[in-house]
């Protein structure tokens, strides 16, 4: 699937993320990037008038890792980790999810 996601997919998604993180405290995260989509403006508004419900989401969270063939990504993946100081954000490549999931398990 290529093209861009529009604001109605950005606030399923997100609310998507929020409803299934309900009582999460301490958790990990595996994002397996497979066909990344741009947002259009509009999804980003959404984002962004959302924010902080997707800060408490993303407070329920102690790591994160990122699978991505795209080197690009998995580098602004880590860069965001610098921005979130409690979430520890590490990239793998997508052949490399098993050691994504045991850098996981060891945090």
């Amino acid at each position: 699937m290529t093209g861009k996601i529009d604001s109605d997919a950005m606030a399923e998604i997100l609310q998507q993320l929020i409803t299934e993180s309900e009582g999460i405290k301490d958790g990990t995260m595996l994002f397996d990037i497979v066909d990344f989509q741009m947002p259009t403006i509009g999804a980003i508004m959404v984002e962004l008038s959302r924010l902080p419900a997707m800060l408490s989401f993303i407070r329920k969270f102690d790591s994160a890792a990122v699978l991505a063939d795209e080197t690009w990504i998995r580098k602004v993946s880590e860069w965001e980790g610098h921005l979130l100081p409690w979430l520890t954000i590490k990239s793998f490549h997508r052949d490399q999810k098993a050691e994504a999931e045991i850098w996981l398990a060891s945090r």
